[in-house]
């Protein structure tokens, strides 16, 4: 049961929260990256559906929340590599419940 009571600053870290990761893409390129990290393209294919010009602009997002790092390698031609961070990390347990809330939500709604 939440017990906030509408609180103001329970509803600013909630918004807070929700900014940054909101949207179709972000958890899952979180999710992704909490096995490994990868390069862009390995997060492309990983992350099915999502167009490289979104996947630029989720990481770059997720890079200024401190949730994603991104590593320039000194080979040629240059190779990026993308990781999620400590802070990124301790989303752990909100993608698992979330995990847990899908099957159950998809049981509930879809009936499958």
């Amino acid at each position: 049961m939440l017990t906030t009571g509408g609180c103001p600053k329970t509803m600013l870290s909630i918004k807070d929260a929700l900014e940054a990761v909101e949207g179709r893409w972000k958890l899952l390129i979180l999710f992704s990256l909490s096995e490994s990290p990868k390069r862009f393209k390995q997060l492309a294919r990983e992350v099915s559906g999502i167009t490289d010009k979104t996947l630029s602009r989720e990481l770059k997002n997720l890079e200024a929340n401190k949730l994603v790092l991104r590593q320039v390698h000194d080979t040629f031609p240059p190779t990026v590599e993308y990781s999620i961070t400590p802070h990124g990390m301790s989303l752990e347990k909100v993608i698992e419940e979330l995990h847990y809330w899908g099957l159950a939500h998809r049981k509930e709604v879809i009936r499958q």
